[in-house]
């Protein structure tokens, strides 16, 4: 497939569906979605010492968000609500023409075909916003 927007790499991590499922406990989850296209995600969140120790998310959504969802579920642990509110900054700046978070996030540089298509950077955003919205609720 040609199209950048849905390269292999992209089309693997969504397939791989890292963190995909339910937490048995979670400590803080919220549910968000995109209006315009339908998309869906719900994340979980199980949290220790102000850290985020496990996230799980369930998408119904396109690849774009699935992959998301998938490179976060993978970084995540062990991270601040502020290093996540600073993934969220970092990946906005990325779909508007900066370079790709560094590591454990730098997966994110997959979505560089998605920068000349505005209408699809809230696909890309979709988990951290429901990540974001979990981590606030318990503040």
């Amino acid at each position: 497939m040609s199209d950048p927007l849905y390269k292999k790499e992209l089309l693997r991590l969504a397939a791989d569906a890292t963190g995909a499922g339910r937490l048995d406990q979670p400590d803080a989850a919220a549910m968000v979605s995109n209006p315009a296209c339908g998309d869906r995600v719900r994340v979980e969140l199980q949290l220790k010492d102000g850290r985020i120790a496990a996230l799980a998310h369930q998408a119904q959504a396109c690849v774009l968000t699935q992959a998301s969802a998938a490179i976060l579920a993978g970084g995540a642990p062990g991270r601040s609500p502020a290093e996540i509110a600073a993934l969220a900054d970092s990946v906005r700046a990325m779909l508007a023409g900066a370079g790709n978070p560094g590591p454990p996030f730098d997966a994110y540089g997959v979505f560089d075909g998605v920068a000349t298509h505005a209408g699809r950077h809230r696909c890309v955003m979709l988990p951290l916003e429901a990540a974001l919205k979990a981590l606030e609720s318990q503040a």
